[in-house]
C-alpha cells in the first residue's frame, strides 16, 4: 500500500504529522520523543502507517529551512496553525504528492512552490536546511569537503544492528531476522559485527531483541570499542557510559571476562544500562554514578583501558537527529569543547602506565577531534603517545560521523 494512499484516504495520518511538528517546533521537543508520543497514542497502526508518519515527519524536519522558505514563510517567524499547514502542504508538493482535498491546504499554489523549490535548491545552506552559522562553521573547518559532508548528513539513515557476540554472530542474526520476517539485511565489511537493514523496521518487537541477540548501534559507533583493543581479563573504565551501548560492546569483545566500570553523571542512564546488560547476558559491568570528584580520584592509575566517549555537538549524527540543527548554536559548541578538555585533563589519569585510552566524539568537526588531541598532548599529556587516529565520514562510509584517537600512557 503506497504512501499516497494515506494522503487520499487517511487524513488522520496527516493530522498526526501536524501534531508532531507542533511539538517539535513550538514546544521545542526532540523529534524522536514527539514521534514516540504519536505512536503511543495510535497503538493500532500497522507498520506501514507508523513508517509513513515517522518518515514524513523526519523528512520535514530534515528539510525544514528549504520547505519553510519555499512556502513563503520566514524561518524564524512565529508559527500559527495556518502557517504550519502551509509548510506541511509545501513538503507534500516538494516530495511529489498530489495534495488531497482539504481545507487545510486551500490557497496553496503548487506551481509557485515548485518554482521556489527550484530557486532555493541552488543555495547550499537552504538546500541542506542548516542555519547560517553552521554553514559558515562547516566551511571553515572542513573546507571543500563541507558540501559533500552536509549533503550526506541530510539523508535518511539506515538502521544498523550490532550482533551480540556473546550469543550469536552477524550471519546467524541475519537468518534469525529473516525468520521473523525482516529480510534484506546486509553485512558491512569494515564493521565486523554490524548488520544493516534495507528497510526500516521496529526491531524492538522481535524475539531476537528480547533475547539480547543484538543492539541498535550505527556501524561507525561500533568501531569505537573495536579501536580500544580490549582483551578478556582486562580492567576497563568507560568514563562517559550513558545508557551503555559501547559498554555492552566492550563486554562482548572481552568475552564476559574481566571487569568494566561504567561511569556517568546521569544516574538514570546507568539504570538503563543495567537493564540492557541483563538482556545481553553481560555480567562484568559495575556502574558508578559520578556524584563527586572522589569517584574519579579513587580510580587513578587503575585501568588497562579507558574509553572517553565525550559529550559533543552531535554534528556527526544529524541524519538521526535532524532537529538538533535548530537546537544547537555556536555557544553550545564552544561549551562542549571546554567540557571535552576538562574530561581529557581530569579523567585520563585513570589509565595506568602502559595502559591505553580512546578519545571519541560523534562530531565531524576537527575542533572537537584532532585539535583537542593536539591540545591535550601539548598542554597536558606529556606522559602520553598518540598511537593513531581514525575518522568515519558520512559521505565516505555512509554512516554516522565519528572521530577517535588511541593514546598510550608511557609514564
Amino acid at each position: 500500500m503506497s504512501k499516497e494512499f494515506y494522503l487520499k484516504h487517511h487524513t488522520f495520518h496527516i493530522k498526526a504529522i501536524f501534531v508532531a511538528l507542533k511539538d517539535i517546533f513550538e514546544k521545542n521537543e526532540y523529534a524522536d520523543k514527539a514521534i514516540e508520543k504519536i505512536m503511543r497514542a495510535n497503538k493500532y497502526w500497522d507498520v506501514r502507517e507508523r513508517s509513513f508518519v515517522s518518515d514524513v515527519t523526519y523528512d520535514i524536519v530534515r528539510n525544514w529551512r528549504l520547505v519553510v522558505v519555499s512556502s513563503g514563510i520566514e524561518v524564524d517567524t512565529k508559527l500559527s496553525d495556518n502557517k504550519l499547514w502551509m509548510i506541511l502542504g509545501t513538503y507534500l508538493v516538494f516530495d511529489g504528492y498530489t495534495l488531497p482535498e482539504s481545507n487545510y491546504f486551500k490557497g496553496i499554489n503548487e506551481k509557485k512552490i515548485i518554482s521556489q523549490l527550484e530557486k532555493f535548491h541552488k543555495v547550499r545552506k537552504i538546500r541542506e536546511s542548516i542555519p547560517d552559522w553552521l554553514d559558515k562553521l562547516g566551511e571553515k573547518e572542513l573546507g571543500k569537503n563541507w558540501d559533500k559532508t552536509i549533503r550526506a548528513l541530510n539523508q535518511r539513515p539506515a538502521t544498523v544492528l550490532r550482533a551480540n557476540s556473546l550469543k550469536t554472530n552477524p550471519r546467524e542474526l541475519q537468518k534469525l531476522l529473516e525468520e521473523e520476517k525482516i529480510p534484506d539485511t546486509s553485512l558491512i565489511p569494515w564493521s565486523p559485527e554490524a548488520v544493516e537493514l534495507k528497510f526500516s523496521r521496529n526491531v524492538f518487537r522481535t524475539e531476537a531483541f528480547h533475547k539480547g541477540l543484538f543492539e541498535v548501534q550505527d556501524a561507525s559507533s561500533q568501531m569505537v570499542s573495536e579501536f580500544l583493543n580490549v582483551q578478556p581479563g582486562m580492567r576497563v573504565v568507560d568514563a562517559c557510559a550513558g545508557s551503555g551501548g559501547k559498554t555492552l560492546h566492550l563486554a562482548s569483545l572481552m568475552k564476559n571476562k574481566g571487569r568494566i566500570i561504567a561511569l556517568d553523571v546521569k544516574e538514570k542512564k546507568l539504570l538503563e544500562l543495567k537493564k540492557r546488560a541483563t538482556r545481553a547476558d553481560v555480567r562484568i559491568v559495575e556502574t558508578r554514578y559520578i556524584d563527586s570528584s572522589k569517584v574519579i580520584k579513587r580510580l587513578k592509575d587503575t585501568a588497562d583501558r579507558l574509553l572517553l566517549d565525550v559529550p559533543c555537538s552531535g554534528l556527526g549524527v544529524l541524519r538521526r537527529n535532524p532537529d538538533s540543527k535548530w537546537k544547537l548554536n555556536m555557544e553550545e559548541i564552544e561549551r562542549v569543547e571546554l567540557i571535552q578538555r576538562e574530561i581529557l585533563t581530569n579523567f585520563s589519569g585513570i589509565t595506568k602506565i602502559g595502559g591505553k585510552m580512546v578519545y571519541a566524539t560523534c562530531s565531524i568537526l576537527p575542533s572537537e577531534g584532532e585539535e583537542q588531541i593536539k591540545w591535550f598532548l601539548e598542554q597536558v599529556g606529556s606522559n602520553w603517545n598518540l598511537l593513531g587516529e581514525k575518522r568515519y565520514s558520512p559521505e565516505i562510509h555512509h554512516a554516522d560521523g565519528f572521530f577517535m584517537a588511541l593514546l598510550e600512557r608511557v609514564k
